[in-house]
């Protein structure tokens, strides 16, 4: 799998996917899955800046369905609230994105940081009997400030109203279950079987699921939902393609955050040296953002070959179509020239947990909300996609 590469599918009412009714007929469903990463979702930015210079401009999203994990869940949001013209839109996340900075995702400044960490050492201090340690590392207080002024659920909600959009799932985890969670806005003829789809959860979505689709464990804290609280949607999401898939979609754009195999296998190939706690826990956090989007494929995919060879299709069984993007660069060799943007202060914490050498690169790319990163990101993400332009034409028109 090294490298994007497009695969045929097909969706199934087995273990790991269950299908459902598509209610509009002559013209495929297709859906824009984003994976989850932090500071890296600048790159998914990029490709949708490149997928609309395909389409005619004051043309609507052509993507009916969208399903976004943590950052992804956001780059989502803010697509979903402009379906009726997906060109503007475009425009919109990318200016969105190039001036992110980190004060707007969470407390930067030396007091609040210094506070933190004092908090924690007094915590380890005293085993918690006189000073009890905080919910997170940071304080992510600002950027549900940000959200409120970028994310409008009553455009979403006239979206799917106006028939611009059939669906809009936030994947968020519980910490009291096994399995992450979908929640998902749709429109009312949306063909969505509830007894079939056990992650799927209809509800109006608010701030508040955006928040908990991004609480990265130990860096944010976790969110309060319906029936108890809730993390990083990347963590247990076994089947990533499902949401999509249940929600009727029929041809599965995927954009990942995180490189091939390739670029993987070349960082491996780094000197041996003791890893500090920083970059333990950047490869902690590049672990929960490993998608189980490739196991998803390949699962699909044998069942593609045991259903050849059966013949076993009916009503419930369609073809599924599914195209993955992922950068052909290492965020974290891009992340190295963009450093020192970091705040002084969060520089400090990186210095202290042993992150502010090469093996920090890892936990910096997905931290570094500035401008300069997200733009190289968004370039990387442009390229990426260009390279593919006959592929995504293809995926875009209406032929089977």
């Amino acid at each position: 799998m090294d490298g994007p590469r497009s695969y045929v599918l097909w969706a199934h009412n087995g273990s790991m996917t269950h299908s459902v009714t598509n209610s509009r007929t002559g013209r495929p469903c297709r859906a824009l899955v984003l994976t989850g990463g932090g500071a890296r979702a600048a790159y998914q930015v990029g490709v949708i800046k490149a997928v609309a210079e395909l389409v005619p401009k004051g043309a609507p999203l052509p993507f009916r369905v969208l399903c976004g994990t943590s950052a992804g869940a956001i780059v989502g949001s803010v697509l979903a609230a402009h379906a009726d013209d997906f060109h503007a839109g475009a425009v919109i996340i990318e200016r969105f994105w190039s001036h992110f900075r980190v004060g707007q995702v969470w407390r930067n400044d030396l007091r609040s940081v210094a506070k933190a960490a004092l908090r924690w050492f007094g915590a380890l201090c005293t085993g918690g009997a006189l000073v009890r340690p905080p919910h997170s590392l940071f304080d992510n207080a600002p950027l549900r400030i940000t959200l409120e002024s970028h994310v409008n659920f009553a455009r979403i909600q006239h979206s799917l109203h106006r028939g611009d959009l059939d669906a809009l799932a936030v994947i968020a985890s519980p910490y009291h279950g096994a399995r992450s969670r979908a929640y998902y806005m749709s429109r009312d003829d949306q063909g969505v079987h509830p007894d079939r789809w056990q992650g799927g959860v209809p509800t109006h979505l608010t701030i508040d699921h955006l928040m908990a689709s991004a609480a990265v464990p130990f860096l944010f804290p976790a969110v309060h939902l319906e029936d108890g609280f809730y993390g990083d949607g990347a963590m247990r999401q076994i089947e990533p393609l499902a949401p999509a898939i249940n929600l009727g979609a029929d041809r599965v754009l995927i954009v990942g955050v995180r490189p091939g195999q390739h670029s993987a296998q070349a960082t491996m190939a780094a000197p041996l040296m003791e890893p500090s706690f920083g970059q333990i826990f950047g490869f902690m956090l590049d672990t929960l953002f490993m998608s189980s989007m490739r196991e998803d494929l390949d699962r699909i995919e044998r069942d593609n070959r045991l259903l050849a060879v059966t013949g076993t299709l009916s009503s419930e069984i369609r073809p599924i179509q599914a195209m993955l993007i992922e950068p052909s660069e290492d965020p974290g060799d891009v992340v190295a020239a963009h450093a020192p943007f970091m705040p002084f202060a969060v520089r400090m914490l990186m210095r202290f947990l042993g992150a502010a050498n090469r093996g920090g690169r890892l936990l910096l790319s997905y931290l570094l909300f500035e401008g300069a990163y997200a733009q190289k990101l968004i370039e990387l993400g442009y390229r990426d996609a260009m390279a593919r332009r006959d592929e995504l034409q293809s995926f875009l028109s209406n032929e089977e």
